[in-house]
């Protein structure tokens, strides 16, 4: 990967970098299990008559047992952040209704922005020209993979930069790593 360069004005600035060919491929594989989890969660929501009748959809009101989808939708609410709510109330009804109203637009947006990354990225590698919009979708479709893989391999404060190289996470923990710069060199070029 290279840094990634803004290009033009106007209309026309563009978001300029190369990805190598293997580089393109492990982004497409990473962003393609993501949407396979959310997609996977959207089509297993329930179903009500209600929702039949008025074509709104409705999400799981439960939150994922998964702690890679868990960090992809937290829950909306936590008992520290309001004193007044007991942690009854908040864990129940309010994140239920909130998770039930709000998840299938969430699990929408995160897709939507999946599937840009994955239409603009090069087949085999090569030059990426996105417009603002399209980098703005490929900041969250990075984040979420990031999110998702810092789930996985449970990183924390005290997670070191580097594993012993026969560590089993080692090689996942670069990959985050990487993920990380890529990112902060995308948010530096779209500002």
């Amino acid at each position: 990967m290279r840094t990634w360069k803004r290009k033009g004005r106007g209309e026309s600035i563009r978001i300029v970098s190369q990805l190598d060919s293997h580089e393109a491929e492990l982004l497409a594989s990473l962003v393609s299990s993501m949407c396979e989890l959310l997609t996977e969660r959207a089509d297993t929501a329930p179903s009500d008559a209600l929702s039949e009748v008025t074509g709104i959809r409705i999400g799981h009101s439960d939150a994922p047992d998964d702690a890679t989808l868990g960090r992809l939708l937290p829950d909306f609410h936590r008992p520290d952040q309001d004193e007044e709510l007991s942690a009854e109330v908040v864990n129940g009804r309010l994140n239920s209704a909130l998770r039930s109203v709000n998840e299938p637009k969430i699990i929408d947006a995160k897709l939507g922005a999946a599937h840009i990354l994955l239409d603009t990225l090069p087949d085999g590698g090569g030059d990426l020209a996105l417009t603002v919009d399209e980098a703005t979708a490929w900041l969250t479709a990075l984040n979420d993979v990031r999110l998702a893989l810092g789930a996985m391999l449970g990183i924390s404060e005290d997670t070191p930069d580097r594993l012993p190289p026969d560590h089993p996470h080692a090689a996942h923990l670069d990959v985050y790593h990487w993920l990380t710069v890529m990112q902060d060199l995308l948010v530096e070029a779209v500002m």
